[in-house]
């Protein structure tokens, strides 16, 4: 069962992205978070996992290491480790994109299960979305994101085969599917080369 530091997690997440809303669209960023802690609870994760979950975009999108500390001091140094293995950058400017999710991916590799689930279920819910929107903008998507399309599809076939093994290994087949179904949409619908005369 979940305790009432899980309530206070809750709370504390939904104080700190209360202004932010998904990318792209008006969904308010608390959904984000809830649904990536429920797919942490539903593949076995423990409260500190789920905690992190609801924790794991405040350090990078709300108050670096500010917030690092305070999350440190409310729910202990396990759930700062999952967030701090989670968080892509907290450094003001962030760094290029492409050297940044290269970093991100490298140190990825190296975390422990407890932060990989966390991180897993984040890319899922992520990826999950990507699709959903795919389905209804198409190519449009991918103005929204940094590494436009080519980037995109790139760093989530990379996260799939960094996740490759992973438990759970139903969650990591979700990801894979909604990938190579991300994947396949973007490779009918892009734009083709004029042929050569």
């Amino acid at each position: 069962m979940l305790s009432e530091r899980y309530d206070e997690a809750l709370l504390f997440a939904h104080h700190l992205h209360r202004q932010q809303k998904r990318k792209g669209g008006t969904t308010p960023y608390i959904a984000h978070l809830l649904s990536v802690s429920a797919l942490v609870l539903e593949h076995g994760g423990t409260e500190d996992q789920a905690i992190a979950a609801l924790l794991h975009d405040a350090v990078e999108d709300q108050g670096g290491d500010a917030t690092r500390q305070e999350i440190r001091r409310r729910f202990g140094a396990q759930v700062a480790a999952i967030v701090d293995d989670c968080t892509d950058s907290d450094q003001i400017p962030k760094p290029p994109w492409r050297a940044r999710k290269e970093a991100y991916l490298a140190h990825l590799r190296t975390r422990p299960a407890t932060s990989r689930l966390v991180s897993l279920a984040d890319k899922v819910h992520n990826a999950r979305a990507i699709l959903a929107d795919y389905r209804v903008v198409g190519e449009a998507l991918w103005s929204r994101f940094e590494g436009r399309r080519d980037g995109t599809l790139w760093y989530y076939r990379t996260l799939v085969e960094v996740f490759a093994g992973s438990q759970p290994a139903a969650l990591v087949n979700e990801l894979e599917r909604t990938v190579r179904e991300l994947e396949h949409l973007a490779s009918s619908t892009a734009p083709q080369a004029e042929p050569r005369p």
